[in-house]
């Protein structure tokens, strides 16, 4: 009777009393969460030093060769990676930090040597009792993106709700970097309002392709209906603007949010809902005879506005182990394009799974499938499928050896030359100053 009493004291404790502006539910993938039961309160900063050989096809630049065909090489070389990764909490303030650099020197394709870097950075302060604030920068610079984004256990968003270039068809020098702000209200132990504002932009070296920039204003509201369960709902505008070509996108995102704990480790996180897409973008015409005769000209410009209303929605499904994490997720979302396509209508899916903890050994497997419809100033559909698994051996105290492969294809309906396979491969010796398996992220 006692333990019946307290039991039902606790939940009234949880009903009527604001924790100190934690949340302390499942994981709302609109607010761009990783799950839940990931969030942990310290994890030691470890950092690594790789030297590994690689062998790399289908390189291709923003060039043809003396055929006239698409710039298409294949090298085996040498790269040195390096990063540091890892958790720091204090009383107020939690800082979660994965950086990661390369530095790769080909022997028969010099044009695509360089250096590679990226970051996730991720800031969460306490500003008063029902108050939070949430920070998370994603930044880098690469040439190549034979790697996949998945869900790394040292940052406390899921990189995918980031507006990170992961579809890039041409290996040419991308720079690019998303912050996101999230100030959350903590109304009651149910009841909170979220309030963010993002910002983006990529870059690309090749004046063939485009750059954007992009804005986000976003704000929900979420109610737990119970311990292991919340519904909301979520508005989200967005604007897109390119360089070199007068176009850009705005985009009004009505939806409805569900998360659920189903188990210790099992949980479920998704929104559905409708967009309001509105694009203009310039269209070459054939000009009327009498205008063609008059002006000496057939053709000319015009900006053509578009409005449609698309579904939306995203969902992922996770479990978290003591040393790892497996999940699924999908949706049809609005995205920016790839530099070569611009605004898009797209269809994701990606699975992973990551442990670290079997003795020696740490696995990191990871795979993606992207399909889209452009809208903007190339009309077709493009997409690309992809998969890569990554291993580590500690083999001393220091020391450990590390291998991988990844595979990428490159596809569309609308356009043969998109078609290509490219392929990763590497296998080297990584040192890092902690006796543990090597995480692989």
């Amino acid at each position: 009777m006692f333990a019946v009493k307290m039991q039902r004291l606790a939940a009234l404790v949880f009903l009527a009393a604001p924790a100190f502006a934690q949340y302390a539910g499942p994981a709302i993938l609109s607010r761009g969460d990783a799950p839940a039961a990931m969030i942990a309160p310290q994890i030691d900063f470890i950092p690594f030093l790789s030297v590994v050989g690689v062998y790399d096809t289908g390189l291709a630049g923003v060039s043809l060769n003396s055929q006239g065909e698409l710039a298409n090489a294949s090298s085996e070389g040498v790269e040195l990676d390096f990063g540091i990764s890892g958790v720091h909490s204090w009383k107020h303030t939690k800082i979660s930090l994965n950086y990661g650099g390369a530095a790769r020197e080909y022997t028969n394709a010099t044009y695509y040597s360089g250096v590679d870097q990226s970051l996730m950075l991720g800031i969460t302060q306490q500003v008063s009792r029902h108050v939070s604030l949430q920070v998370n920068e994603s930044a880098g610079i690469f040439a190549q993106t034979f790697g996949l984004q998945g869900l790394s256990p040292t940052v406390p968003f899921d990189p995918t709700t980031t507006y990170t270039p992961t579809t890039d068809f041409f290996d040419n020098r991308t720079i690019y970097a998303s912050t996101q702000a999230l100030l959350t209200y903590q109304r009651t132990a149910r009841l909170s309002f979220a309030f963010g504002g993002d910002w983006n932009l990529t870059r690309r070296r090749s004046s063939a392709l485009y750059g954007v920039t992009g804005e986000d204003a976003r704000m929900d509201v979420q109610y737990r209906t119970s311990r292991r369960s919340t519904i909301g709902a979520n508005y989200m505008f967005t604007h897109f603007s390119y360089n070199g070509v007068f176009s850009g996108s705005d985009f009004h995102r009505f939806s409805a949010t569900y998360a659920v704990q189903l188990s210790r480790s099992w949980e479920f996180s998704g929104f559905g809902g409708v967009t309001r897409v509105e694009s203009k973008f310039p269209q070459l015409i054939t000009l009327d005879p009498v205008i063609a005769a008059l002006l000496g000209i057939t053709q000319g410009y015009v900006v053509s506005y578009d409005l449609n209303w698309v579904p939306s929605y995203s969902g992922r499904l996770s479990k978290t182990f003591t040393q790892g994490v497996a999940y699924i997720s999908g949706g049809h979302l609005m995205t920016p394009g790839n530099g070569l396509f611009l605004t898009s209508k797209t269809y994701t899916a990606a699975a992973g799974y990551t442990y670290t903890g079997i003795r020696r050994w740490a696995f990191n497997f990871s795979a993606g499938y992207d399909r889209a419809q452009s809208i903007g100033n190339i009309l077709g559909e493009y997409g690309d499928a992809s998969a890569g698994l990554q291993t580590s051996r500690q083999i001393s105290h220091m020391v450990h050896m590390v291998a991988g492969v990844t595979a990428r294809k490159y596809q569309s309906a609308s356009f043969t030359g998109y078609n290509r396979v490219i392929w990763d491969a590497r296998v080297g010796l990584s040192f890092s100053p902690r006796d543990i398996p090597l995480r692989i992220w």
